[in-house]
């Protein structure tokens, strides 16, 4: 990687921390951007480039701004800083509408089948950094529900059912679009996660 797009990760992570640092995953005391940070790492393993690297960074800047006129603003700002291709990738990867985000989002299920239909029309770039996101949440998934019960569900806004349903239409955006290895490594973590919850 040359010095320019050294640069332009440092650039990245720095404004994914000014957007993130104060959150924390979903029931847990896990500062957020340890997951934005794993995310493009997954990106640059399975051989993403710099520009899909910065946009694993900052692939929920959007969805999770706090009014859709921040959202708006932060899209801005990753154009111009980044270019309108890392924006593209981060607009596939986000479940948000263009007049969503924080207590304007739509129900679960609604963004979910959006998020579906994106992906459906999406790059093979924004597949790679959306299917290294969902590698690392399901992982995170399986792993807290076989150290604390199928109940860490809970936490969030879909039951089993659901969850398999979102993962399951996941999987076949993926299939043959993403790194074969990835692509493994996603089917071997879903049937885990079907196992501890079908």
């Amino acid at each position: 990687m040359d010095s320019h797009a050294q640069a332009r990760l440092v650039e990245a992570t720095e404004l994914a921390h000014r957007w993130h640092a104060s959150q924390f995953r979903k029931g847990s005391q896990i500062p957020y951007i340890s997951h934005l940070l794993q995310v493009q790492g997954l990106v640059l393993e399975h051989g993403g480039d710099a520009e899909q690297a910065v946009a694993a960074l900052l692939h929920d800047s959007l969805e999770d701004a706090e009014t859709p006129a921040e959202a708006r603003d932060r899209a801005e700002e990753i154009e111009t800083r980044f270019g309108a291709g890392a924006l593209a990738i981060v607009r596939d990867c986000s479940d948000t509408g263009k007049d969503e985000a924080g207590a304007t989002k739509g129900p679960w299920r609604e963004r979910k089948q959006r998020y579906h239909a994106q992906l459906a029309a999406a790059s093979e770039r924004s597949l790679l950094v959306a299917a290294c996101d969902k590698l690392h949440n399901l992982n995170a998934l399986v792993w807290d529900i076989e150290t604390q019960g199928v109940e860490t569900l809970d936490r969030f806004n879909a039951g089993p059912v659901e969850q398999l349903w979102y993962f399951d239409g996941l999987a076949a955006h993926f299939e043959g679009r993403v790194p074969a290895r990835l692509q493994n490594e996603l089917t071997a973590l879903l049937e885990r996660f079907r196992g501890l919850v079908g």
